[in-house]
């Protein structure tokens, strides 16, 4: 099993904050968000390596990170992966960024593969026995309570065994408060696909896009993600977080 954490973007919503310091190692509730993201993913059996996919501007940051998470959490192995942009202009994209890693580091593993952003409350433990269950792709679901909410991210549906049988990205008119979030897992036989959409020019960036396109090739299942997930896209969702996840006196 490997695990791939996509932090290759700019966040320019979050400037000044973002100029110097990627997304993912901002603080919340006194620690790195990725701090959050892999604690949860940790206890996941089987972990033999982490993929960190950045950027040229901040490759550096994370290898630092990355060596210090090493030497003082779990002892997980990482790999940084320079995907050699600089901006938004030339950016791959989160797909894109998928099968570069895939692709330069001849990734022939099930994936796990997840926003470096994301904020859980909970460990992600049971996503990993369930996908090594399906040995099919799963989709991290997460209950926004919002049909607002809902047109930021994708809507989807399922039949009575967690199949998707509808997804749409940035949906005008959802019907669901469930959404498809940035956790997904791709087992060893799929990973032909991902490189055949990359190969027949799809849109290589937001992530949901693949499901989108894949779910009417093979079964996609879904997970419901337990506790609280949180999207920190704006300062003001940040110092939520920093309210939500601080930690119980």
């Amino acid at each position: 099993m490997r695990i791939i954490i996509l932090a290759a973007g700019y966040a320019t919503r979050l400037y000044p904050l973002t100029l110097t310091q990627p997304k993912p190692l901002l603080p919340v509730a006194g620690k790195p968000m990725v701090d959050h993201v892999l604690d949860n993913l940790a206890p996941i059996q089987g972990i033999e390596r982490v993929y960190i996919v950045t950027n040229a501007k901040f490759a550096a940051h994370f290898q630092q990170w990355a060596d210090h998470y090493r030497a003082t959490k779990a002892k997980l192995d990482f790999t940084i992966v320079n995907d050699r942009s600089t901006d938004d202009s030339n950016k791959l994209g989160a797909i894109g960024d998928l099968h570069l890693v895939i692709t330069r580091e001849k990734v022939d593993a099930d994936l796990i593969v997840v926003a470096g952003d994301n904020l859980f409350s909970c460990s992600l433990e049971g996503f990993g026995t369930f996908c090594r269950e399906k040995n099919a792709p799963v989709l991290g679901v997460y209950d926004v309570g919002s049909l607002e909410e809902v047109r930021k991210y994708n809507s989807i549906s399922i039949d009575e065994s967690g199949r998707i049988t509808f997804f749409e990205e940035k949906p005008k008119n959802p019907t669901s408060t469930l959404t498809g979030i940035a956790l997904y897992y791709y087992p060893k036989s799929t990973l032909p696909l991902i490189k055949q959409y990359v190969a027949e020019g799809n849109n290589p960036d937001q992530p949901g896009r693949l499901v989108q396109w894949l779910y009417p090739r093979i079964p996609v299942y879904t997970w419901r993600v337990p506790g609280i997930w949180f999207d920190s896209g704006s300062r003001e969702a940040l110092e939520e977080a920093n309210r939500v996840f601080k930690p119980a006196e």
